[in-house]
């Protein structure tokens, strides 16, 4: 299918009197494919708004949007009743949870495929940004980009694809290209360039103060988290040690065990591994060199044969066990 197709077809879906929800599970390929959205759909629609349910705490994302003025609403405070039209971007609505509350009229997205429920679905995994894909919609749209879209926009290219060092196909690259002669270099460095905070380098301090490496591995459970953010910020950190090509960083959120997994591209895909070790017993899944697993606390009560894990099982247990399953999974296939 032609692009000029795809666009035709997605913008079928709307009418001049849709108030349309963009619902995301906000980072910055996440956070710029939805702005691409609201551009697309400028003029065509009534009302566009871009609503996400993870708290966004890390620095660089929090700049990202406080310099390009990206205007996003909590989901606590979105009535989708206001709504008659919904748009999925950068996740499938099986991704989580919090996407059930919605009924898809499209999904964007360029993760490996789980769901097509919607009536336009553009899914193409081989692609390493949303916001590449998102990028070929405005191309073909005839948009010249703001300076704060094509910023946007580069900044999910560059953070999904790690700078182009992780999956990542020409359509990147050329998206990148185009989109580099309307962004802003010195907001870019502005927004990579954000500073720690301090509460990062005392949770950054506990995480050191646990580690365990195995087989170039480092482990990290931490406990309970204010975030899981922070996990990510400590795995990519873990991934600057020398010697270490996985990074698996975990911890208690929200009443579910959060683990976030890095690796260094060459080995099994870490996506693969997670869905291989943990999917038995709670959503897990990835790309090559990155990927998350979440399981409820009361299934891994059951895993352990007790009633209540924060009560009856301490973090050593935990940690073994988080260590023994990557373990067992990980292995050093490169396929």
């Amino acid at each position: 299918m032609s692009q000029i197709h795809r666009l035709e077809k997605f913008l079928s879906l709307f009418s001049s009197d849709n108030k349309v929800l963009v619902v995301i599970n906000a980072d910055p390929d996440a956070i710029a494919s939805a702005t691409a959205v609201k551009r697309l759909l400028w003029r065509k629609v009534n009302e566009v708004k871009v609503t996400y349910f993870n708290e966004i705490i890390r620095p660089d994302n929090l700049t990202m949007l406080r310099v390009l003025d990206i205007d996003m609403i909590p989901i606590k405070k979105i009535d989708e009743r206001k709504f008659d039209k919904f748009v999925v971007v950068d996740s499938q609505p099986d991704h989580h949870e919090c996407f059930a509350m919605f009924k898809y009229d499209a999904i964007i997205d360029h993760h490996p495929f789980s769901c097509d429920c919607a009536d336009f679905n553009d899914i193409r995994p081989e692609y390493g940004a949303c916001s590449t894909m998102m990028t070929e919609y405005i191309k073909a749209a005839d948009i010249k980009p703001s300076e704060h879209l094509a910023t946007a926009l580069i900044m999910g290219i560059k953070t999904d694809t790690k700078g182009f060092l992780r999956h990542a196909a020409m359509e990147d690259v050329r998206a990148f290209q185009f989109l580099y002669r309307y962004a802003n270099p010195s907001l870019i460095a502005k927004i990579e360039n954000a500073e720690l905070r301090e509460k990062d380098l005392d949770f950054l301090a506990k995480a050191i103060r646990r580690k365990k490496i195995s087989n170039h591995r480092v482990y990290s459970f931490v406990g309970k988290i204010e975030n899981p953010d922070q996990c990510v910020i400590t795995a990519d950190f873990f991934m600057k040690i020398d010697t270490a090509n996985w990074s698996v960083v975990s911890g208690i959120y929200d009443k579910k065990l959060v683990i976030i997994v890095r690796n260094d591209g060459l080995r099994k895909s870490a996506g693969k591994a997670v869905k291989e070790a943990f999917d038995f017993i709670g959503s897990a899944g990835g790309h090559r060199s990155m990927a998350r697993v979440e399981i409820k606390m009361e299934d891994l009560a059951k895993e352990f044969e007790t009633e209540k894990v924060d009560e009856s099982v301490n973090d050593s247990v935990i940690s073994d066990w988080i260590i023994e399953k990557i373990e067992m999974h990980a292995g050093i296939k490169t396929a």
